[in-house]
């Protein structure tokens, strides 16, 4: 009965698993894309100037964040907080999240129009600054908080201070120009009163420039937006001592990225099948030249032999002929050595015919063999960043290690096994998803990785099992499944590395 209850709920069990792993498939994808990922970062920047308590005043602009706990916005944004800090209270409300926090200004550029806010209480995952060229006519979109909007939508002051995500716009790049001394890129996303501050981007959702003013649309005429641009931000931070993400990769999509890499692995298969097929016809040739070497060898040898048995046979019957001689002349004892020497002569002589080698096989060295797999290699591993295999939008390419232990297992915890390469799926801070993915026979490291809201990330953080070394391998591959039915078709980043070991 015990076995037969076992049985039953190992049974059960498995199909729990099955249609837990079922549920997620039949959980529709979450939304993931560059634009969206850049707005996490993105914030609405809230001036309150008050005397005596009594608020008299209220502004509010755009901010995206160069550090998880700092912003850029424009200084005329915060201008009144600069003049007078004691008397305006200055207020960054996220993308997402349910509260806002106190700011503090940390630097101000009246001059290019830059200000640095830190606030306390929350992270936000920074936006990427661009550091490659432009080109005219090439795709932007602006993020921000337009106040056209807000006027039309908000109910109460409170709307201005909640969470909400920024409003995005697009528009085309129309080259640079100076504005009171400053490079700016002139473009024509819409943007209005409330966009200042809020980042300019291109359309792998890194940031080209902060926008900043707009040219007055009077009597009909067109608008086109400001940014300041992003060689002028990095400046302002350079003097401001603080660090931000850049890229200067070239924006590709990533069906691009995985169609490239794809025809890159398609012909290096073609040409190891080259060369293996090289390496096969040259083994067969050498094969067949030694098989004749051989052959030759084998046929010189036995007639080498034949001709000592001939020998032996011939020596033999003239040693019995000549015992016969010696009966006639009488000589008895001499009769009969000659006799048993011919005897044995002829018999050694049939011996050796008899025994004569045949086809002499192959030297065991020239053996057909199928070929062995390479060694997986164990120990800490130096992983060199690839940027000819990789799309990176917000991560920063460094060269990274993997201390693999084998059979599935690293310093991070547990891998799985999927289609010969070795898989671990991680949850990273600020809603990224990575699936690390490393095929040991090539030592290539492949991370892949999501950039979701935070929502979206809570929802397949619940997907989670535990991966530690010696984990089942079946419940392993079984949550990866899950999680990855989650996600999206395509990641927003691929980070791709070349791994030796490490000295």
């Amino acid at each position: 009965m015990e076995s037969r209850a076992s049985s039953a709920w190992s049974g059960c069990g498995r199909l729990i698993r099955i249609l837990l792993l079922c549920l997620a498939c039949w959980t529709p994808a979450v939304r993931a894309d560059d634009i969206g990922a850049t707005a996490r970062s993105v914030v609405r920047v809230v001036t309150i100037a008050t005397v005596e308590g009594q608020v008299i005043g209220f502004g509010h602009g755009s901010g995206v964040a160069v550090a998880p706990n700092r912003i850029v916005t424009n200084a005329h944004v915060v201008e009144l907080a600069a003049r007078y800090p004691d008397d305006v209270l200055i207020g960054v409300v996220p993308s997402e999240g349910a509260r806002s926090w106190r700011g503090r200004l940390i630097a101000y550029d009246a001059e290019r129009d830059l200000a640095l806010i830190e606030f306390g209480g929350a992270r936000l995952p920074p936006a990427a600054l661009f550091t490659g060229p432009m080109t005219d006519g090439e795709g932007l979109v602006a993020l921000g908080y337009p106040g056209n909007v807000d006027l039309a939508t908000a109910r109460s002051a409170a709307d201005y201070i909640s969470p909400v995500a920024p409003v995005r716009s697009e528009g085309v790049f129309s080259g640079r120009r100076r504005l009171a001394g400053t490079e700016v890129l002139l473009h024509t996303a819409a943007i209005a009163r409330g966009n200042s501050g809020g980042p300019l981007l291109d359309r792998c959702g890194r940031v080209v420039g902060v926008n900043s003013a707009i040219t007055r649309n009077e009597a009909g005429d067109t608008s086109f937006g400001f940014a300041i641009a992003a060689s002028e931000v990095m400046a302002f931070l350079r003097e401001a001592g603080q660090r931000a993400p850049t890229s200067g990769l070239p924006c590709t999509s990533m069906e691009e990225r995985l169609r490239a890499d794809a025809q890159a692995d398609a012909e290096s298969a073609a040409e190891a099948a080259a060369a293996r097929r090289d390496a096969a016809t040259a083994a067969s040739l050498k094969r067949e030249q030694a098989l004749i070497a051989a052959g030759e060898a084998a046929a010189r040898t036995r007639e080498n032999v034949m001709g000592l048995a001939g020998l032996l046979l011939v020596l033999g019957a003239l040693a019995v002929g000549g015992a016969g001689f010696l009966h006639l002349l009488g000589r008895r004892e001499e009769q009969w050595w000659a006799l048993a020497g011919g005897v044995a002569g002829m018999a050694a002589g049939v011996l050796v015919f008899v025994n004569r080698p045949g086809a002499v096989p192959p030297p065991p060295e020239l053996a057909e063999a199928a070929p062995a797999a390479a060694p997986v290699p164990a120990g800490r591993l130096a992983c060199a960043f690839d940027p000819g295999r990789s799309r990176v939008i917000v991560s920063t390419a460094e060269n990274a290690s993997l201390d693999w232990k084998g059979k599935g297992c690293t310093a991070e915890g547990g891998w799985a096994e999927v289609e010969g390469r070795w898989q671990r799926i991680a949850l990273g801070e600020g809603g990224v998803v990575s699936v690390r993915r490393y095929d040991p026979l090539a030592r290539r490291l492949d991370d892949t990785r999501w950039l979701l809201s935070a929502g979206d990330a809570a929802r397949v953080r619940r997907l989670a099992a535990p991966d530690a070394c010696g984990a089942d391998p079946a419940k392993l591959a079984e949550a990866q499944a899950a999680i990855r039915a989650a996600l999206p078709g395509l990641p927003n980043e691929k980070l791709s590395y070349r791994c030796t070991p490490a000295r």
